[in-house]
């Protein structure tokens, strides 16, 4: 496309978001990364704190300031709309000077992660939105975690943690699989495993990674015991996953990523607020969950798709049993929401007997 013709483009994109609401899927999205970056900075200021690697404290410093850019931009943007911004997280969901929960390696592991998932999410946003501010927002911030991904797995490498995946031969020729062996060759489980299942058993080995270590942490330090087994309960089912998972790799000689549970300290002393704990769960399970759908959608041998189906249930429980405690603490902020007409009906009637 030309540049008069991208120029005609933008112009148009401007001009019909001019005095436009936003609809539902940019405020959903928007009301969903103020909660995640709130929760990100927390946790990135109590990095901040711990960090002696001068490398990595850099680099956690820059993912910090993107987080705070971003809320300040919704801030922005709901405000023009004259939409509160939401309550979420902050200074009083953290305790400075807490002592190291978490190893210098682990800050950068998690942040890398964590910009994986981001790339998935700000680009489901970008696809539903409409106005030229939303949509210019969700450019800056794929922006963004594409300098924080790229920064963070140059960092790994040079700290010497590669999580890279393992190599396999290149193809010799361009071959298609015969139609009469199709069922045994490509959806059988003898087979060997193919590219792109190889990346999504490591992506989603990684996800259950993260989510392990952080739930032993979480694990260590919530205030009540109802929390502390809910969080020994998640630690639990992330190992599972771990090891189900890697069997998949290992029976065809590739390595399985290791486990971090060596990167989490003995500290009893919360730097965060349990409602921060609890959130933070919440949303690993669903990226969780997203990592999963992901891979459904492209492995094609059967037993590696039905032990996905399986691990997907045991996820959705656990993210349940996380919401209802969340309920039943007052901890979950409402997001926005369609009108309840039979509500605004009954109100209406009411007022008129």
């Amino acid at each position: 496309m030309e540049n008069g013709a991208e120029e005609t483009m933008e112009r148009i994109i401007v001009e019909h978001g001019q005095n436009k609401q936003l609809v539902s899927s940019e405020l959903g999205e928007l009301f969903a990364n103020y909660q995640g970056d709130s929760v990100y900075k927390c946790v990135f200021n109590h990095f901040l704190d711990i960090i002696e690697d001068e490398d990595i404290k850099n680099y956690i410093s820059v993912s910090q300031s993107f987080s705070q850019k971003h809320l300040d931009e919704i801030s922005g943007i709901f405000k023009q709309e004259g939409i509160p911004s939401p309550s979420a997280f902050g200074d009083q969901d953290i305790r400075r000077g807490s002592p190291r929960l978490f190893s210098d390696i682990f800050t950068v592991f998690y942040t890398v992660e964590m910009a994986r998932a981001a790339f998935a999410a700000y680009g489901s946003a970008l696809a539903t939105s409409y106005r030229h501010d939303v949509i210019a927002y969700f450019e800056m911030c794929l922006e963004d975690t594409k300098e924080i991904y790229k920064q963070g797995v140059a960092l790994l490498i040079s700290k010497g943690f590669d999580i890279a995946s393992p190599e396999i031969p290149y193809p010799q020729k361009v071959d298609f699989v015969e139609k009469e062996s199709f069922i045994s060759i490509v959806m059988g489980k003898n087979r060997p495993l193919l590219a792109v299942e190889i990346k999504h058993l490591q992506v989603n080995i990684y996800t259950n990674v993260l989510g392990k270590a952080l739930m032993l942490g979480f694990s260590q330090v919530a205030s009540s015991e109802k929390l502390r087994n809910f969080f020994r309960e998640g630690s639990q089912l992330a190992d599972k996953q771990i090891r189900e998972l890697s069997t998949f790799l290992l029976r065809e000689d590739l390595p399985s990523p290791r486990v971090l549970d060596d990167q989490v300290t003995d500290s009893t002393s919360s730097p965060f607020s349990d409602r921060l704990m609890l959130t933070h769960a919440s949303m690993a399970t669903g990226t969780g969950i997203m990592n999963y759908g992901s891979a459904l959608s492209k492995i094609l041998r059967h037993d590696i798709h039905t032990q996905f189906i399986s691990l997907t249930a045991g996820i959705g429980k656990y993210a349940n049993d996380g919401l209802n405690m969340m309920i039943d603490n007052g901890w979950l902020e409402e997001p926005p929401t369609a009108a309840n007409r039979k509500k605004l009906s009954e109100r209406s009637a009411g007022k008129k007997t």
